[in-house]
């Protein structure tokens, strides 16, 4: 397959939908009856052969359309700072990138008790996440303007051994349905309408 960026792959027959190998563009394809040779400027060579052609088409696909994420952690950051209490009841929002020299706080925030709260967001919450806010909250209890300052852990899910260090270090964790908080009804059949 010669993608219309120039990029040549080789799919197998069937299974799987990665390429076999490849040669990204740029690059410049020599075609001949037997043989398609690809070569780059790192000075690397796809060889191909031809043994039979059973079928040579062309498709244009129109403009790209760029590609699209939703439910990444952005737009899951971005639905928690309009809803802090979907986190936490009686959770209100203080700052949203709050930053540190460690890098920003997803949510700075303060509970029904005045405590402030850091709230780091991820789409999967892992150990690396219980990590990264365990040195935001370091950072941010040295500052006597804001301790005692406590963390949670929000994400679409959270592994059982993130769940383990988050509770050994006395950070929460909450699991939450993006589709829910943006009011999405799911697409699984019910069975009952209620």
């Amino acid at each position: 397959m010669i993608k219309a960026d120039g990029c040549v792959a080789i799919h197998a027959d069937g299974g799987a939908y990665k390429p076999l190998n490849w040669m990204n563009a740029p690059n410049h394809l020599v075609e001949s009856d037997n043989q398609w040779v690809v070569t780059n400027a790192k000075g690397e060579t796809l060889t191909i052969s031809l043994e039979q052609v059973l079928a040579d088409v062309s498709h244009e696909l129109g403009e790209d359309p760029g590609l699209s994420k939703d439910g990444v952690e952005r737009n899951l950051q971005e639905v928690l700072a309009e809803r802090p209490w979907a986190i936490e009841d009686g959770l209100e929002m203080l700052e949203r990138e709050y930053m540190t020299d460690l890098g920003p706080v997803d949510l700075l925030c303060r509970d029904r008790d005045g405590q402030v709260v850091a709230v780091e967001i991820k789409r999967k919450g892992e150990i690396a996440g219980v990590e990264q806010l365990t040195r935001y909250l370091d950072f941010l209890n040295k500052d006597s303007t804001l301790s005692p300052v406590r963390g949670i852990l929000a994400a679409q899910s959270i592994v059982p051994q993130a769940r383990t260090l988050a509770s050994d270090r006395g950070i929460g964790c909450i699991e939450v349905d993006y589709d829910v908080l943006r009011g999405v009804e799911g697409m699984a059949p019910r069975l009952f309408n209620i």
